[in-house]
């Protein structure tokens, strides 16, 4: 493996084992800050706001090489920036207003790294066939699926036996993974960069906007095509729908009484749900046309998905299933499929501007569902 793989396996290994403090945050808000479901939502909703501009990111690292490079300085603050913010959680942070800064910075850190290693694998797939592109995204899932192998279990039982406080310590030290192995990115020096000064860098930075100024009418240019605009207000229609998972972890923990230990096995299982799909696709799938495979989990998780019903409603007792093994029966199927799906973004194509497109589409995805769920919460008065 080239020590740019091996940079690019590990940045998403991170992002996979950041989810050690995933439940620890559930619980500080909902415990320690008294948050209803709906605030909590909201409060979610924002935090994933770094997400919603995640091409800009693009841009930036891209037009505005810092210290001489487009890829190593950035993951380096990246990973400087989290390890803040989480040293943060861990200390000081005891309200409402500091819990969001310091999640979108912790956000914003995961959201930038992510920009430069999909950059990265968009450089090395481009022009490559179907089964070299899937294996490379299968390295990048791979890798972010064992990280949460790693973190699943434990970020359930050492919230229960030492507290978030503790969790948010440890999860500080993880970001700082990304800024080591910055330094295994081959990458060729700029002569100039955005902290360099005199008339010759002035000159390479009006060149620089001139640049940015032609990729954003090529991308305009790009979108405006049938083939791609329908396609993504598809995708960005059928994402883009509101979530319950900020409602259910209450209703779970509160009416079910789920623990901390329990919900960290319950991630577990989907954190190997997820490697199972990478494998599935990898070893099963790869020649399987695109749309076969989206149309199928398509069609299969627009049924299982509405199974939380059952849940909800208790069905499954009746039916002589406990609520423990179905909550995992369910989490562990809708993995398995959501896993499949997570391909599509940069399988679709593998050019620039298309993935710039799925990038800003998938941002776009990622914060509304906990905008509409938290109104929803709100909107029906869901209080626990």
């Amino acid at each position: 493996m080239s020590p740019d793989n091996v940079a690019i396996a590990m940045v998403y290994f991170v992002q996979g084992i950041l989810g050690l403090a995933r439940l620890a945050v559930s619980f500080f808000l909902k415990d320690d800050l008294h948050l209803d479901p709906a605030e909590t939502a909201i409060l979610s909703g924002i935090s994933a706001a770094p997400w919603l501009v995640k091409p800009l990111y693009g841009f930036i690292s891209d037009s505005f090489p810092l210290f001489g490079y487009r890829r190593r300085s950035y993951l380096i603050l990246a990973g400087l920036l989290g390890a803040f913010s989480w040293g943060l959680m861990a200390t000081f942070v005891d309200d409402n207003i500091g819990a969001a800064v310091s999640i979108f910075l912790s956000s914003l850190s995961v959201a930038f790294s992510d920009v430069v290693v999909d950059s990265m694998v968009v450089e090395r797939a481009r022009g490559e066939s179907q089964d070299i592109s899937g294996s490379l995204q299968s390295l990048c899932w791979g890798s972010s699926a064992v990280g949460g192998i790693v973190s699943a279990y434990f970020s359930g039982s050492l919230v229960e036996a030492y507290g978030v406080r503790f969790v948010f310590g440890v999860t500080a030290f993880m970001p700082l993974m990304t800024s080591a192995v910055s330094v295994l990115v081959r990458e060729q020096p700029f002569s100039s960069s955005i902290l360099f000064t005199g008339p010759e860098s002035n000159r390479s930075t009006m060149g620089v906007f001139e640049s940015a100024k032609r990729q954003i009418l090529q991308l305009w240019g790009t979108v405006r095509q049938p083939n791609i605009f329908l396609p993504t207000l598809f995708i960005f229609l059928w994402q883009a729908t509101p979530q319950s998972e900020t409602a259910m972890f209450f209703f779970t923990t509160n009416k079910l009484g789920f623990g901390p230990e329990f919900l960290g096995r319950v991630r577990l299982v989907t954190s190997f749900a997820s490697l199972f799909g990478v494998w599935l696709y990898n070893g099963l799938l790869k020649s399987v046309p695109l749309q076969r495979i989206f149309f199928w989990t398509t069609l299969v998780g627009a049924g299982l998905g509405m199974t939380q019903i059952l849940l909800v409603t208790g069905v499954n007792r009746q039916l002589g299933i406990s609520d423990e093994w179905f909550a995992i029966g369910d989490s562990l199927i809708l993995t398995v499929l959501g896993q499949l799906q997570n391909y599509l973004d940069l399988m679709i194509g593998y050019t620039r501007f298309t993935c710039i497109i799925h990038a800003c589409i998938g941002s776009c995805c990622k914060v509304m569902p906990f905008w509409y769920g938290g109104y929803s919460v709100r909107n029906f008065d869901v209080n626990q």
